[in-house]
């Protein structure tokens, strides 16, 4: 992948937690009798922008999410952890998208209680990304509000199925037009964010804001904007505000590639997340090598603090 755009095969909540102050009193005491002990003081929780990190699974495990935390607190690094990535496929004889897992994702999804469920025991939410696969099919070309449905109910079934906290959305590489199928049209994405945020009303849903889709938010007096949790700049290494109509505790105008974008940039970036009260902060391709030093240039800006690597 170059600065602008990711290779094919490169294969969210805000962790805002007020400390209550602890005031302790000694009771005056006669005789031998000793003054009760103070309680401990809780460390403070981490405080600043929501940090994400996407897997290339074909390449990487989800596990590497969860062994970068802070040098002061303790706190996990990473909140959002995001499975690349799923794909939307055409089926030719059916003529519809379908929901597609390549070997190395159904083998995350298969394997949820040790390659999922470890990182959300330690507080860090595990999204699905889904991607087009060079087939036609895309989130931008349902031809019907009852197909957009359909998919839908794919999506947030296999999210309910394997235990996940949400669906990511990236319209890169439809190719819409191939296998006979249409070109973006404006109302499928409405239809189809609209169904999914009704299915799971609880869950993430996120927007990697590139593709006809991230173009295609409003139809028919319906604005879907507000439906996403989370939206994010595309090129690495740049800062570009996505244009969707979410406040900026929702958004990361920065983006950068673990290794790829350089630690200076990097530390740019988170700056300028914390100086212009941006709430979230992405990353991509974290591998299974010690990059505590790549992290630890955007989380001293973000959180005040080094990252520890613990294999």
């Amino acid at each position: 992948m170059f600065t602008l755009v990711r290779s094919r095969v490169r294969t969210a909540a805000l962790a805002l937690s007020a400390v209550a102050a602890l005031t302790f009193g000694t009771t005056a005491m006669t005789g031998a009798a000793a003054a009760p002990a103070s309680a401990p003081t809780p460390a403070p929780a981490k405080q600043g922008p929501t940090s994400v990190a996407y897997v290339e699974v074909n390449n990487n495990s989800m596990l590497n999410v969860g062994k970068y935390t802070l040098a002061n607190g303790g706190d996990n690094v990473f909140d959002v952890a995001v499975i690349f990535a799923a794909n939307i496929n055409y089926d030719t004889g059916k003529k519809k998208a379908y929901l597609h897992f390549n070997e190395n994702v159904q083998r995350v999804l298969d394997n949820a209680a040790t390659e999922i469920k470890p990182l959300q025991q330690k507080g860090i939410k595990v999204v699905l990304s889904v991607l087009g696969n060079h087939q036609g099919a895309g989130f931008a070309n349902f031809p019907s509000q009852q197909a957009a449905s359909a998919f839908a109910k794919e999506m947030s079934d296999t999210v309910t199925k394997y235990g996940l906290d949400g669906i990511d959305f990236d319209d890169e590489y439809a190719e819409y037009g191939n296998n006979g199928t249409g070109q973006p049209n404006a109302s499928s994405f409405v239809h189809l964010v609209t169904a999914l945020r009704a299915n799971m009303p609880d869950k993430i849903i996120s927007l990697y804001n590139i593709g006809p889709a991230a173009s295609r938010l409003s139809y028919g007096g319906v604005d879907v904007s507000s439906k996403f949790d989370y939206a994010w700049n595309p090129y690495y290494g740049t800062w570009q505000v996505p244009g969707i109509a979410l406040p900026k505790s929702k958004l990361s105008p920065a983006a950068v590639e673990i290794g790829g974008t350089s630690q200076g940039t990097a530390a740019d970036l988170a700056r300028r997340t914390v100086s212009e009260g941006y709430g979230v902060y992405l990353t991509y391709n974290l591998d299974g090598t010690d990059r505590s030093a790549d992290v630890s240039a955007f989380t001293r800006e973000l959180y005040g603090s080094d990252a520890v690597y613990t294999p």
